[in-house]
């Protein structure tokens, strides 16, 4: 047992950049899980910072524009999409997430209903028994949640403050993130040894897949948010913005997103109009909208921007959405990406030798 351990050592860490490589990794994996919580801001901002830079980026290096200008041009539109989403969409969506949980229970009522017609309709596929433990167990969850939701409104209360801040320390720290970049970068390798060529080819391949990656999943969310929005609109659904918000969003998890955001969708179009005409436009359109996004705009944002395999993606959401919630959704895949770009790049034995 200890010479096969000896054996696995010497084959996968005879090389010491394949030490500074799992000493780096360890470091960062520890400062996330330990200092997670007290470095939201500083990872928030470092985040958004990390998106905002490609713009910079294509202004600097292609327009030729000075770099302080690229920053305070691309630092102007942030500010101005995030005031605009706290003063005109943010309103928009907690109305009308306001007017969907005061009509939840006359929608419940109207599923009550339905359900108890079933047995008559289908007596040979559902019975009186199966639709009372239906009903009975729906019942109990609904009072859980009830007896939830004044808690929630105290936790969210106490984090209303802590909001605040963030709200004012975050675009501040984007601000210095951007404008101070080389000399942080500068900064932070003073730190790292001189024979770091494994660490940069990992970087670099997770940096070029990652950074499309992010940007090109904003830009989805984006845009298959402003396409519900105006299609929910024209067909006079209700609730269009928070369905719509929840639709763009639903991009973050591949292959399920769609399917999870698709009852809410249904639903809402069945107890507005029934089995109408309507109904059947909003499921269609529904429809339409997710197979344009995976056949037509992902393949164009994204090309072959991140080759891992589909049971590899939903398998890097559920870990990383587990761990640290809709932000591991999101990052699940530059993640994995990182994983596999450190397995790819990792040297064995025989690969040193030969060198």
């Amino acid at each position: 047992m200890v010479k096969l351990l000896k054996t696995w050592v010497q084959r996968h860490f005879s090389d010491p950049q394949v030490i500074i490589l799992a000493f780096l990794l360890i470091l960062g994996a520890g400062v996330i899980f330990f200092l997670g919580n007290v470095m939201v801001p500083i990872f928030t901002a470092l985040i958004i910072a990390y998106i905002l830079d490609g713009s910079v980026s294509a202004l600097h290096q292609r327009w030729g524009m000075n770099r302080m200008l690229a920053v305070l041009l691309t630092f102007s539109a942030f500010i101005i999409l995030l005031m605009s989403t706290l003063f005109i969409l943010l309103p928009l969506v907690v109305g009308q997430t306001s007017q969907f949980i005061l009509h939840v229970p006359k929608m419940i009522e109207n599923g009550q209903i339905l359900l108890m017609q079933l047995p008559n309709k289908y007596p040979t596929l559902i019975t009186e028994e199966t639709v009372s433990t239906v009903m009975s167990v729906f019942a109990s969850q609904v009072a859980d949640f009830s007896q939830k939701i004044p808690s929630f409104s105290m936790e969210y209360a106490t984090h209303f403050f802590t909001f605040l801040v963030y709200l004012i320390m975050v675009p501040l720290l984007v601000f210095f993130f951007l404008f101070d970049k080389k000399k942080m970068l500068k900064w932070l390798t003073r730190f790292l040894p001189q024979e770091r060529a494994l660490v940069s080819s990992v970087w670099q391949e997770v940096n070029i897949k990652s950074a499309g990656y992010i940007r090109g999943k904003f830009t989805e969310i984006m845009i298959v948010c402003f396409v519900s929005l105006i299609t929910f609109l024209v067909l006079g659904l209700d609730y269009a913005m928070l369905l719509a918000l929840m639709v763009g969003v639903s991009v973050l998890v591949p292959y399920v997103g769609a399917a999870v955001v698709a009852v809410p969708v249904g639903l809402v179009a069945y107890f507005q109009w029934g089995m109408a005409p309507s109904f059947f436009s909003v499921v269609v359109a529904y429809g339409v909208i997710q197979f344009l996004d995976g056949n037509i705009l992902v393949p164009f944002l994204f090309s072959e921007m991140v080759n891992l395999h589909p049971a590899a993606i939903i398998a890097a959401v559920l870990i990383f959405g587990g761990l640290w919630g809709l932000w591991g959704v999101f990052f699940a895949i530059p993640l994995a990406t990182l994983i596999h770009a450190v397995i790819n790049s990792w040297p064995r034995q025989e690969q040193v030798s030969k060198s």
